[in-house]
C-alpha cells in the first residue's frame, strides 16, 4: 500500500520525502520493522522514539513518523520520507487499519474489559461459540488463538495497536466468524484498539487495581478508561451487582445494554448455588429458561464470568444446551488450574493479585479442603502498594499458613514488598513464614503438606516469567512443582 494511502485520515503536518512509496509493515518498535516499513518514533515513558530511528532505517524502515516537536531538517536519509503528525499512539491505530485494510469490519468482534474475570470470559466465550459451531479467534492475555491452533503466546493483556490489526487480519485470511479480544484499561488510554469495530463488549467487574502513577491516578480515571470501551460498541453487556458497573445503563443510554447478575435483577441471574473444590454449579434464569449449569472451576466469580460469557453467547444465537455442554468442560490454563502431580495433592495455580480475587479464591477452596489451606504468594512490584497489608490480613484470615514470597518484583525490592504485606498478616494472629525465593517457598509449602491439604499459588497465573529489576527470567510453576515432587520421591526411595 502506497505511504499516502497508510496515512489516509491522519492530519500531516509536515512532511519530507516521497509519500507515493510502497509501505508493507507498520511498527512502533524498530527490531520488528521489516523491508519497506513505517517506523512510528513514539516517545514513550523513558525512551525517546527519534532515538530508534537508524536501527529502524537499518532494518528496512523506509518511512518514519515523528512527534511535532522534531525537526526534519535534522535528518540526512536521502531514501527515506519523514512526516510529522501529532498524537502518534492514535495515529499509528489509524494507519494499522488502514495498512490491513480494516480486518475488524470483515468479520464479528467482542470486546471484554474489567478488574476480574476478563481472560477466563474471554475462554468461555469461545468454548461457547465453538461449541455452536463458530470458527474463533481469541486475542488476550495468555495467548493469541485460532481455534485450537496457538498462533503465539502474549506478554501483556492488550497489544500493540499494530499487533492487534495484523492479527485480525490474519484471522480475516483464516476466515474466522467472530474475534474475542480482551482490552486492558491501558490499552484503552494508549488507543491500541482505535479504529477498531466492536459488535458488542462485556464489562465484567471493576474493582481498585493500577492505581499507580504510571498507570490510573484514580478509580474514576480507571472506570473511564474501561468505560471507552463499551463506546465503541452498540451492544454491550454488563454486570449490574458491581458498584460501578451498575450505573452503565444510566451513562450510556443510546446503548443496548444487557445486564447480568446475582443480587440484583438482571435480564440473565443465577441462584441456588452449589460448590466443590473443582466446579461451581447455579440455576441459570432467564425470561425463556430456567436450569442447572455446570461450571468446570471453582468459586462465585465464576458464576459471575458465566454470566456475562451467556449474555454474549445469546447475542450471537446460541442454544442454551450448548452453552451448558461448553461451559461443563472450560479449562483456563492460570485461572484456579489444578496441577497434576505424581504424589496427588492439590496444587491450584490462580492468577489472584488483587485483595478481592485473593479473597474469593480462598473462600472458594477453604469449605471443601479437609486439611490446611497453605497459600505461598507475593504482590507485583510497582504497583499499588496500598493493597499490599490489606491482602496479608485477608491471607492470614483465610488461610491456615501463609508463606510470603517474590511475585512479579518488577523494579522493587522483594523483601520489601513481603514486610508491607506483613504487617496485614500480623494483625490476625495466622501462621506464616517469608521465603523471598519463589522456588524454595513452593519447596517448602510441598513438604509440609498431605493428601487432605490444599496449596494455593496466587499471583503468576499464566505467566511463564519472573520479572526482577527490568529482566524477566523464565519461570513456569507448573514444572517447578513438579520437579520438587520428583526429588522429594527420589529422596524417599533413597532412604
Amino acid at each position: 500500500m502506497k505511504l499516502r494511502d497508510v496515512l489516509k485520515n491522519s492530519n500531516i503536518l509536515e512532511s519530507k520525502g516521497d509519500l507515493d512509496i510502497d509501505i508493507t509493515n507498520i511498527s512502533s518498535d524498530s527490531r520488528l520493522i521489516e523491508k519497506n516499513g513505517l517506523f512510528f518514533a513514539i516517545t514513550g515513558y523513558v525512551l525517546k522514539g527519534t532515538d530508534f530511528i537508524e536501527g529502524a532505517i537499518k532494518n528496512g524502515a523506509t518511512a518514519v513518523i515523528v512527534e511535532p516537536d522534531v525537526d526534519l531538517s535534522s535528518f540526512d536519509y536521502p531514501n527515506v520520507t519523514f512526516v510529522k503528525l501529532d498524537n502518534l499512539r492514535k495515529n499509528l491505530a489509524l494507519c494499522s487499519c488502514n495498512l490491513y485494510d480494516n480486518p475488524s469490519k470483515k468479520l464479528k468482534l467482542i470486546g471484554v474489559t474489567g478488574t476480574k474475570g476478563k481472560t477466563t470470559s474471554t475462554y468461555m466465550i469461545k468454548g461457547i461459540l465453538e461449541k455452536h459451531g463458530y470458527k474463533v479467534g481469541l486475542i488476550g492475555s495468555i495467548a493469541t488463538y485460532i481455534g485450537d491452533k496457538q498462533i503465539k503466546i502474549n506478554d501483556r493483556t492488550t497489544g500493540e495497536s499494530y499487533e492487534i490489526q495484523k492479527m485480525l487480519a490474519l484471522m480475516v485470511k483464516e476466515n474466522v466468524d467472530i474475534v474475542v479480544l480482551e482490552v486492558s484499561s491501558q490499552a484503552m488510554k494508549l488507543d491500541r484498539v482505535l479504529g477498531c469495530h466492536f459488535d458488542i463488549t462485556l464489562f465484567t467487574n471493576l474493582s481498585e487495581d493500577h492505581i499507580s502513577p504510571k498507570e490510573h491516578p484514580t478509580m474514576e480515571d480507571y472506570f473511564q478508561a474501561k468505560l471507552s470501551l463499551l463506546k465503541m460498541s452498540p451492544t454491550c453487556v454488563v454486570n449490574l451487582d458491581n458498584e460501578y458497573t451498575r450505573k452503565i445503563p444510566e451513562l450510556l443510554p443510546d446503548k443496548k445494554i444487557i445486564t447480568f447478575g446475582v443480587e440484583n435483577k438482571a435480564d440473565i441471574m443465577a441462584k441456588d448455588f452449589k460448590y466443590t473444590n473443582s466446579s461451581v454449579s447455579f440455576t441459570l434464569v432467564t425470561s425463556e429458561y430456567e436450569k442447572e449449569i455446570e461450571v468446570s472451576i471453582p468459586g462465585k466469580y465464576m458464576g459471575y464470568n458465566a454470566l456475562g460469557a451467556i449474555a454474549v453467547s445469546r447475542y450471537f444465537d446460541v442454544s442454551y444446551e450448548n452453552i451448558k455442554d461448553a461451559l461443563s468442560n472450560i479449562s483456563v490454563f492460570g485461572r484456579s488450574e489444578m496441577v497434576p502431580n505424581k504424589l496427588g495433592y492439590k496444587i491450584m495455580i490462580d492468577y489472584a493479585h488483587t485483595p478481592a480475587s485473593l479473597e474469593s479464591i480462598l473462600k472458594t477452596v477453604k469449605p471443601y479442603t479437609k486439611g490446611r489451606v497453605i497459600c505461598t504468594w507475593g504482590v507485583g512490584g510497582d504497583r499499588d502498594a496500598k493493597k499490599r497489608p490489606i491482602m496479608g490480613e485477608i491471607s492470614g484470615r483465610l488461610a491456615d499458613f501463609t508463606i510470603l514470597t517474590c511475585d512479579q518484583a518488577r523494579t522493587e525490592d522483594p523483601a520489601k514488598i513481603a514486610a508491607e504485606i506483613e504487617v496485614g498478616l500480623k494483625k490476625t494472629g495466622g501462621k506464616y513464614k517469608i521465603i523471598i525465593n519463589r522456588t524454595e517457598a513452593i519447596r517448602y509449602a510441598i513438604h509440609m503438606m498431605n493428601k487432605d491439604d490444599i496449596l494455593v499459588l496466587p499471583g503468576l497465573g499464566n505467566d511463564l516469567y519472573i520479572e526482577y529489576m527490568g529482566v524477566k527470567y523464565p519461570y513456569n510453576e507448573r514444572i517447578v512443582i513438579n520437579d520438587i515432587i520428583d526429588e522429594m520421591i527420589k529422596e524417599k526411595q533413597a532412604v
